[in-house]
């Protein structure tokens, strides 16, 4: 096998990846993206032990235990093209030999789990409850880059979507990609659905302030009643469907877990943001803890 070009594969000197700054060792089985850096030690500090703490960046990483299990907390950033990077160096670090820069012969299937924030669009989903997703769908363009396999299930649900975005006033063009079902299945006590994501937080949600966004009230009004597989969809961010997508090339276990900060039905904020995002965390320890899945 070829040895994959420096120019690709970008090794710091101290034998870490390019952007994240870790070493293949600095990484567990399971792996929880947030978004922002600061939302990082307010997951580890529930661990029972650190064992490393690295920062480059918005690339915020500790890993320690928890429960007798090894778990990494990481921070993202804003938006789908930081999950490119954070998708693609996470694999390379658990799957290519960083001395002969070749894929291993044993790959290994990451659990990568989000804990994040987003908007409910569904009238019956109240600020500061916790939905998962079994599906994303993206607004954005990222799968595009890819040659992606894509399931029936997914090919039907684009369809779909695209058809009834178009009888509500909106043309689009989007990709879906389904998480772990397994994953799913650990955390079944929360409501599952299906969840947008958006290149960008002001336009691409529907948000006006001096500029006008394509979408008009009657899509945030009616895009809840969307059903695919029994799921409908419950809210909206900036990250699932790019983690489920590459998640599913790479073959890894993926799945998106959202604390609702917003209703946009309702027109609704939540008043204590932090204490919502706290329970997020302190509910979905408790599972992982628990779990003898992971």
């Amino acid at each position: 096998m070829k040895p994959i070009p420096a120019s690709e594969l970008v090794i710091n000197a101290d034998g870490s990846i390019y952007h994240l700054n870790l070493r293949p060792e600095q990484i567990a089985p399971t792996v929880f993206l947030v978004g922002d850096p600061g939302r990082v030690p307010r997951v580890s500090r529930h661990f029972d032990r650190i064992e490393h703490q690295v920062q480059r960046r918005e690339f915020v990483t500790h890993t320690g235990t928890l429960a007798g299990k090894r778990f990494t907390v990481l921070s993202t950033g804003i938006g789908t093209d930081n999950i490119d990077i954070v998708l693609n160096e996470l694999d390379a670090l658990a799957n290519i030999d960083f001395e002969t820069r070749t894929v291993k012969d044993r790959l290994t299937s990451l659990n990568i789990i989000r804990l994040g924030t987003s908007g409910g669009l569904a009238a019956d989903i109240p600020v500061g409850s916790i939905v998962v997703s079994a599906y994303g769908i993206g607004l954005d363009n990222l799968a595009s880059y890819y040659h992606r396999p894509v399931s029936e299930d997914e090919k039907n649900m684009e369809r779909e979507f695209e058809d009834f975005a178009r009888s509500i006033g909106v043309d689009l063009r989007v990709y879906a990609a389904r998480g772990s079902e397994q994953l799913l299945r650990i955390f079944s006590a929360h409501r599952a659905g299906i969840t947008l994501t958006c290149p960008g937080f002001y336009g691409p949600q529907g948000r006006n302030l001096r500029l006008k966004s394509i979408y008009n009230p009657r899509f945030f009004d009616e895009v809840g009643s969307f059903i695919h597989s029994g799921f409908g969809i419950t809210n909206f961010e900036m990250e699932t469907s790019a983690i489920f997508a590459l998640s599913g090339m790479l073959g890894h276990r993926s799945l998106s877990c959202n604390a609702i900060l917003a209703n946009r039905l309702r027109k609704e904020f939540a008043e204590d943001p932090a204490a919502v995002v706290n329970n997020l965390i302190e509910r979905i320890l408790e599972t992982v803890a628990a779990s003898d899945q992971l």
